[in-house]
């Protein structure tokens, strides 16, 4: 196989080869598993939920803006009117910063999400509260466009996004990122699926366990905690499954994050062979392994980043010792826990230079894993892009990276020419 590196630089490419050895419609109720798991119920979750923003939602939230808060409230007495005024105006300035609702996320109308466990989610942790939908306001445009993220977590649920025409048999299970802290679920998560879909690919939106309360192991990278990744792992037994009530070919599924997400990507592409949970019926006995694998500016891939990781909280992580074949380098040295094999799926990276979230170090100590272990990767570096910036397009080349995605997997031979 070959394995390739394109760094991009002011619209030219120059490209250093090296060879080594190598939406839409609502889709049919989960089917019953085998007799020996008929216990499972995977109804859709109930609909009574779907949230819409509101003002009155934005109100509870004044205290989020408390520099806008002050500025318009300090003004001195004018009369009631005047102050009654200035209240209003305060209430709309905090929505232009942050806007939430409680209730929880739903999906669009036609498309209905369905918890991944039938009961209780393993290794639960604590939450600040019931599931948050935010918008995070001007300060964090892409595109001109405010990003929607989803907090507290706790009840992991998938959406299937279906092709209505020309589908490929290819399925991908979306990651979104957010630090496992939140979820960019639109960002990166929704605007993805109308992407997939436009293209004949099966999307599957998986929103997995965020919960960001203490000390690890809460939400955050595996093994610090578990949850993301057993999710992960639940969700692909799941969709293979499926796969033929769903149109997918079982052998062609693979998975996209981004940032956090990526590391998601990344840590399910290499812990596969044994479920972090005890099984909870015949879906847990499919292959959870990807058959490819999209990281978008992933992070916590490289030793430095992993060694960070280990000294948060209370509860320290002791990495495992580095193996005579690792490098010394600990910017270009993999995440220890990210044992890659030739069994670890093909993998596409991308990732720009000054993006100052997720080191670019990452990327390429993830590379250059792959490499040594023979498995076919591409990755894609530009200088300027920054972090989180999804599939909105912008003057940025970076930002036409899903064209690419598009060619790597006709190359790969999931989707034909």
């Amino acid at each position: 196989m070959m394995n390739e590196i394109l760094v991009k630089d002011q619209g030219v490419a120059a490209v250093a080869r090296q060879r080594f050895p190598t939406r839409q419609f609502l889709p049919p109720a989960l089917a019953a598993p085998p007799a020996d798991s008929s216990q499972v119920d995977l109804s859709p979750f109930p609909q009574n939920r779907r949230a819409t923003l509101s003002a009155a939602d934005s109100r509870t939230l004044a205290g989020r803006s408390s520099t806008r808060q002050h500025l318009c409230c300090s003004v001195q007495d004018q009369g009631i009117l005047m102050k009654a005024l200035l209240v209003v105006l305060c209430g709309v300035l905090a929505l232009g910063s942050l806007t939430a609702q409680q209730g929880g996320w739903e999906p669009s109308p036609g498309h209905t999400q369905v918890p991944i466990w039938p009961h209780a989610a393993p290794d639960p942790q604590p939450v600040k509260g019931p599931e948050v939908v935010e918008r995070w306001g001007n300060a964090h445009l892409v595109a001109g466009r405010q990003i929607i993220g989803v907090s507290n977590v706790t009840r992991p649920m998938m959406t299937v996004f279906s092709p209505q025409a020309n589908n490929s048999g290819v399925a991908i299970v979306v990651f979104p990122g957010g630090g496992y802290q939140t979820l960019a679920i639109d960002l990166e998560g929704t605007e993805v699926c109308d992407w997939l879909t436009s293209k004949g690919i099966t999307c599957v939106l998986l929103k997995y366990r965020v919960t960001d309360v203490g000390d690890y192991p809460k939400s955050g990278p595996y093994p610090e905690s578990p949850m993301a990744l057993e999710d992960a792992q639940r969700t692909m037994g799941l969709v293979r499954a499926h796969a033929h009530e769903w149109h997918v070919d079982p052998q062609k599924i693979g998975v996209l994050g981004f940032s956090a997400g990526g590391h998601l990507v990344a840590a399910i592409s290499n812990h596969f062979e044994r479920r972090l949970y005890p099984a909870v019926d015949a879906f847990d006995r499919e292959s959870c392994r990807p058959d490819f694998a999209v990281a978008i500016y992933p992070g916590h891939l490289s030793l430095r980043a992993a060694e960070w990781d280990a000294e948060q909280g209370t509860k320290k992580f002791v990495l495992p010792h580095l193996d005579s074949q690792s490098i010394s380098d600990p910017n270009l040295a993999l995440n220890p826990d990210l044992r890659v094999t030739s069994r670890t799926p093909p993998t596409f990276l991308l990732q720009a230079e000054d993006d100052h979230v997720d080191s670019v170090y990452d990327s390429l100590a993830y590379f250059i894993a792959l490499q040594r272990a023979g498995v076919s990767a591409e990755m894609h570096l530009y200088p300027h892009g920054g972090h989180a910036f999804g599939l909105r397009r912008t003057k940025r080349a970076i930002t036409e990276w899903p064209e690419l995605v598009e060619t790597w997997l006709k190359t790969i031979g999931m989707i034909l020419n």
